[in-house]
């Protein structure tokens, strides 16, 4: 931390790449694997399908550290779009972060987390199926309202709160899988590829997986919606997405091949809770417990990275979109207190009113179709713009841009095919801002507002 002329507090390198990895790593490795074994049995293709996952978000990570540098303000895909295409395009990029890009995801980081401690303590307690329901519900409720509670503090505290959360999440997910590969009994799976997994890779199973995959990588651009708040942006931006992401994959690979190799692929079937059934074959029941105790504790790193990120864009939307000017409000401690509230109160909807599954498709769609245009803009940029300064330059440019492009509008066309309401609900989303930038532009051309 450091305080400028100017007295704004800015983070380090070392916030940037925790608040990084905390967006990212969170619901998605806990919960998705459940849902990929259904259709899939191979341990080979479930871990190259994280491996192509980690390596999509590392080419949009490459990607964002350009346009970032270049246009260095908080906002993430709203700015960017607005200045790449128009402020149209930039705003429905927004409204897609405000409604969707965070709200969603704490949403569904609070459920999974609420899952977890109602399954735990079931143990200790005869709860009915309603009752844990219930509970679990409380659980994700209490969590989202008191970590915003502290996000309305000063940033000296949140940035040690984040990186206090973000340490222990690691810890742990360190500690599960040393401890499955030296202390489990392993299962009979092989983790070699076949002629036959070719046909798996390039299926229509394998492709709406890769929704939840990306879901869980998901987070790799977060630093960009925080810009102001870093110091020398043009130089530690485009790392702390690197490294941030680079480290994830490792986890995201080994902490996978651990929930394989220790626990059998029909006891994770279908169930959210992955890493709290894995823990118990590595632990036993009562170890099993505790572990899946912390892995909810860890899961306030996620809520808090998220809550940290989504009201930075909703506040940049307030200063410039006048009939939203009211999230650009401050508290004492500069801290987006409007916009906070705000979102809380669509995740508190979205917890109450939709199912765990239904959000992941929900969110892994319409996310897509916001960052598929963000790196599609860095060629868009480099026309329109060839001497604006760029700190940083895309590595591997440009086969990494195309490479994320191609392998993301795959995924999305398999996923409009199996999943068309999630998608039609994802369009809907997007027709919703695009009805209030026209009022919008509307008031101001009348100068009503």
């Amino acid at each position: 931390m450091q305080l400028t002329d100017s007295k704004k507090p800015l983070i380090g390198l070392m916030t940037a790449i925790t608040l990084v990895i905390a967006n990212m790593v969170g619901t998605g490795v806990f919960t998705s694997l459940g849902f990929q074994v259904v259709n899939i049995h191979s341990g080979f293709v479930i871990l190259f399908l994280w491996l192509l996952g980690g390596l999509i978000a590392l080419c949009g990570a490459f990607v964002y550290g350009e346009l970032g540098a270049a246009l260095p303000r908080s906002g993430g895909e709203y700015h960017l779009l607005s200045k790449i295409y128009s402020p149209a395009i930039g705003f429905l990029a927004g409204w897609i972060s405000m409604t969707v890009g965070f709200a969603a995801p704490i949403a569904a980081a609070a459920m999974a987390m609420g899952k977890y401690v109602s399954r735990t303590l079931f143990h200790f307690n005869h709860f009915t199926l309603q009752e844990q329901a219930l509970f679990a519900h409380f659980i994700a409720i209490s969590a989202v309202i008191l970590v915003t509670l502290v996000h309305l503090l000063h940033l000296r505290i949140v940035s040690s709160f984040q990186n206090f959360f973000t340490g222990l999440k690691i810890s742990l997910i360190l500690v599960l899988i040393i401890a499955g590969f030296t202390m489990a009994t392993p299962q009979s799976i092989d983790f070699y590829p076949h002629w036959q997994d070719i046909d798996v890779i390039f299926s229509q199973s394998f492709a709406v997986s890769l929704v939840f995959v990306m879901y869980a990588y998901s987070g790799w651009n977060a630093a960009v919606y925080i810009v102001d708040e870093i110091k020398q942006p043009g130089r530690y931006l485009p790392i702390a997405l690197f490294l941030g992401t680079t480290i994830v994959i490792l986890l995201y690979i080994s902490l996978n091949s651990v929930f394989l190799y220790t626990t059998p692929i029909d006891a994770m079937a279908m169930k959210e809770e992955v890493g709290y059934i894995a823990a118990e074959h590595i632990f036993g029941n009562m170890g099993g417990t505790i572990m899946g105790l912390l892995i909810a504790i860890g899961l306030i790193s996620t809520l808090s990275s998220m809550i940290w990120a989504g009201p930075r864009v909703a506040k940049v939307i307030g200063e410039d979109v006048k009939l939203l000017q009211f999230l650009a409000r401050h508290n004492s401690n500069n801290m987006p207190v409007t916009a906070l509230l705000a979102q809380l109160l669509i995740v508190l909807i979205l917890i109450v009113s939709s199912s765990f599954e239904a959000i992941m498709y929900y969110i892994g769609f319409t996310l897509s179709l916001s960052v598929f245009l963000t790196v599609f803009g860095v060629f868009v940029l480099r026309i329109k713009q060839p001497n604006l300064h760029r700190p940083y330059r895309t590595w591997g440019y440009p086969i990494t841009p195309l490479f994320f492009l191609l392998t993301t509008a795959w995924m999305l066309i398999y996923v409009i095919k199996d999943k068309p309401m999630e998608s039609l609900a994802g369009l809907g989303t997007v027709g919703i801002g695009l009805i209030i930038y026209g009022i919008n532009k509307k008031l101001v051309k009348s100068r009503l507002i």
